[in-house]
């Protein structure tokens, strides 16, 4: 079911930003979005970038720690929210980065809001270039890294930004 909310223009282009991994500067680099979250705008009409909600790659070993980490502290305890995660990861074979569109929809959300959020978020997933899908329902589904090395890539996956699994 659609609900008629539409994207806005800055999430299209967030998008595409994070989805192109063409050979940059080291400053653009830092400047590239390693996650983001996305909400819908107070009338509840467009896809909207969340202000201050994103972690940059330039802040990675500077203000951010541990990256994975510091994407869960994000999202809110009581509403939903829908994110746009760059995972860096290692297989038993090689290094990989992929796309990871995740629908936050904690239990303690509003019903009205999971409501819309689940409604809507076929306009956001639309977009090509997302390797991965995963709702999650609450902070045990995405506190532990491991959940999402295996949304990556089941058991072959050893280590997620840096730290093994």
């Amino acid at each position: 079911m659609a609900s008629g909310v539409t994207v806005n223009d800055e999430v299209i282009k967030v998008f595409n930003d994070m989805k192109v991994r063409k050979s940059s500067t080291q400053e653009e680099i830092k400047k590239r979005k390693k996650a983001v979250l996305f909400c819908l705008s107070d009338d509840k009409r467009q896809i909207i970038v969340e202000e201050a909600k994103q972690i940059l790659v330039g802040d990675i070993g500077d203000t951010v720690e541990d990256p994975y980490t510091s994407f869960v502290k994000l999202l809110p305890l009581n509403d939903c929210r829908y994110a746009l995660y760059d995972a860096t990861y290692e297989t038993k074979e090689s290094k990989k980065e992929d796309l990871v569109f995740i629908f936050w929809a904690p239990e303690s959300a509003p019903l009205k809001s999971k409501m819309i959020y689940a409604s809507s978020k076929d306009a956001i997933k639309k977009f090509t270039g997302i390797k991965h899908e995963w709702q999650v329902n609450g902070l045990d589904d995405i506190k532990d890294r491991s959940t999402l090395g295996e949304k990556l890539g089941g058991n072959v996956v050893v280590s997620l930004e840096g730290k093994p699994l």
